[in-house]
């Protein structure tokens, strides 16, 4: 953990903390590869450790400065900011390609998942009898996960901190897409767009002081919504940390093991060449959730073809998402050499 960071480390870390929110956003992306693969996973769960009784004693009793210290304030906030800024920025960026060159992103995700496994893999030496039944245990788990079948959506406000408290589990474990996993329980539309644009348009309308929301019943549901989902996601935040802290003390070599499986069996989940499928009633009809969206029943996966541009596109894209992460390996071991 660093007492001191300079102006470039700060803004790194506002930039680490932009491709994490984004990671988050992505469905079968996991910001945790982000952190895993940045190099600063271990001290994000340590600091999210640090928010405890003592923590809150030291903010109840007014000692802020403490508080800040003792939870690595600065490490936390520079990348919450960042985060924030993610998903009110880059992530309006990649709904926008998401929408228009869907196999395009999910190719480079895909490459940036290939990277990371490569990254995170390449110098783990304790390869064993207890380590290789927990990397395939990961794998396994990765690989059914990703072809369960989507809930429908249920805005039900106890239901919603529950989905809240499990959708930080891809900040926490790397490998693991919280957002991914919203979509199996049916509420990523709801809470990862529908309530993200109400607090973006609410707070444009708050900035031209226009007030209307006040009385728009919709729009006030869709924020209680977002405020529980919030509340759900610090809770399981800071308890998911308290977990992973204890278990990467004393099962260090087994964890990476199952996160190394974890995340290569998620490679299912953004496998490029795949089609939405959607719900239907009996006579074909597309079934809508409450805010007229098509509800997802699946994915189906398909091998590309090679005779097809787009096909060489979407390689390219992979290649390009690999380099991303072997640039950041390299990046990362020259900044260890300088310091």
């Amino acid at each position: 953990m660093k007492n001191h960071r300079t102006i470039s480390d700060k803004f790194f870390l506002v930039m680490k903390g932009l491709f994490m929110g984004a990671a988050n956003k992505v469905p079968g992306v996991s910001g945790g590869i982000v952190a895993f693969v940045g190099g600063f996973y271990e001290e994000f769960i340590y600091s999210l450790q640090k928010i405890n009784a003592k923590a809150f004693k030291l903010l109840l009793s007014g000692r802020f400065k403490s508080f800040y210290r003792y939870t690595n304030g600065q490490f936390l906030s520079l990348l919450i900011f960042g985060m924030l800024v993610s998903y009110f920025s880059v992530s309006k960026v990649l709904d926008y390609f998401l929408a228009r060159k869907e196999l395009f992103v999910w190719a480079a995700f895909f490459g940036m998942i290939l990277g990371s496994i490569y990254y995170i893999s390449k110098d783990f030496d304790h390869w064993g009898k207890k380590t290789i039944p927990a990397g395939i245990i990961g794998l396994m788990i990765g690989i059914s996960i990703s072809f369960l079948n989507p809930a429908t959506e249920n805005d039900n406000l106890i239901f919603i901190f529950f989905c809240g408290i499990i959708s930080v589990s891809g900040m926490t474990l790397p490998g693991l897409s919280g957002s991914f996993i919203l979509i199996l329980l049916g509420n990523y539309v709801l809470l990862l767009v529908d309530s993200v644009n109400a607090l973006y348009d609410t707070f444009s309308e708050i900035l031209k002081g226009d007030y209307g929301f006040i009385d728009n019943s919709k729009r006030l549901n869709t924020l209680k919504i977002l405020g529980v989902f919030t509340a759900g996601s610090a809770v399981g935040l800071v308890s998911l940390s308290h977990l992973l802290s204890y278990v990467l003390k004393h099962y260090k070599h087994i964890t990476t093991a199952v996160i190394i499986g974890f995340i290569s069996g998620s490679l299912g989940v953004v496998w490029p060449w795949k089609q939405t499928l959607f719900k239907t009633d009996h006579m074909g009809k597309l079934l809508l959730d409450s805010n007229n969206n098509p509800i997802i029943k699946n994915y189906k996966r398909y091998l590309p073809n090679i005779t097809d541009g787009e096909t060489w596109w979407a390689i390219f894209f992979i290649i390009f998402g690999i380099f991303i992460l072997l640039a950041l390996d390299w990046y990362g071991k020259n900044r260890a050499k300088d310091a």
